[in-house]
């Protein structure tokens, strides 16, 4: 990783897309032609913006994308809007961040970053398509602090979820009161934080009920249920079926 006082390093994706990583400005010598600038901030705050070539000296953005905005037409069919920001989900996050700090032995860092440089900028795609990416300007109650610490509230829900948790202890340990997580999570993700969690417990359960031969009163217990029943009742009302009906039709299947 480059220092403070280097450029970022780049990566040649293609010529048509160049990855910067790391502080320090980008190299416009890099970028290729007609370039879509997308810039992922310090990746541990949850917005993507396109940047404007002024930008680019920033040292705000450890991941920036240069994307020749003709490829982008030309696989996605459409670009973003000029000076907008989104709100960028964990799962996309979590991508991001391999690409700054890849899982692997620095010889093989650079092939990784490619490699996911081209799937995040394809999910990022697809996701401002489906209309799943939520405009930062589009949430007038909250600010962009407020919405990272809702988003590492959300990464609380999806990383701890086997844990016992409450409203309380998730506000607490994200800086947030409770009554702004509350509406602050319902307006990001229109769910509750009880209903994200339970939706992540059961989707955790359908995948242990599928891959794993335990009883399915271990599997609630494990899932966060204390007991069978109202494990029974949240995963038919969830997915249409009891678990033991889920069990025999993915056996069958």
């Amino acid at each position: 990783m480059p220092s403070e006082h280097m450029s970022k390093h780049p990566v040649i994706v293609s010529p048509e897309m160049t990855t910067f990583v790391g502080r320090g400005p980008c190299d416009r010598l890099l970028l290729p032609p007609d370039a879509l600038l997308l810039g992922f901030g310090d990746i541990g705050e949850p917005v993507v913006r396109t940047l404007t070539f002024r930008e680019l000296e920033s040292e705000g953005h450890l991941l920036v994308f240069a994307v020749s905005r003709a490829a982008c037409r030309r696989l996605f069919s459409d670009l973003p809007d000029a000076d907008a920001r989104w709100f960028l989900p964990s799962d996309l996050r979590t991508l991001g961040q391999s690409i700054v700090a890849p899982d692997c032995d620095e010889a093989a860092a650079d092939t990784l970053r490619l490699a996911r440089s081209i799937e995040l900028l394809c999910q990022f795609f697809a996701a401002l398509r489906a209309g799943a990416l939520i405009p930062v300007d589009g949430q007038p109650s909250l600010t962009e602090s407020d919405i990272a610490r809702i988003a590492a509230a959300r990464r609380i829900v999806d990383t701890r979820w086997h844990e016992k948790l409450t409203i309380d202890d998730i506000a607490k340990s994200c800086g947030i009161n409770r009554d702004k997580l509350t509406r602050g999570f319902r307006e990001l993700y229109q769910c509750s934080v009880a209903e994200a969690l339970s939706d992540r417990r059961l989707r955790q359960a359908r995948q242990m009920l599928a891959a794993s031969d335990l009883p399915v009163a271990s599997i609630g217990y494990r899932c966060g249920y204390l007991n069978n029943a109202s494990f029974t009742r949240a995963f038919s009302r969830r997915f249409g079926m009891a678990p033991t009906a889920m069990r025999r039709v993915g056996v069958a299947a």
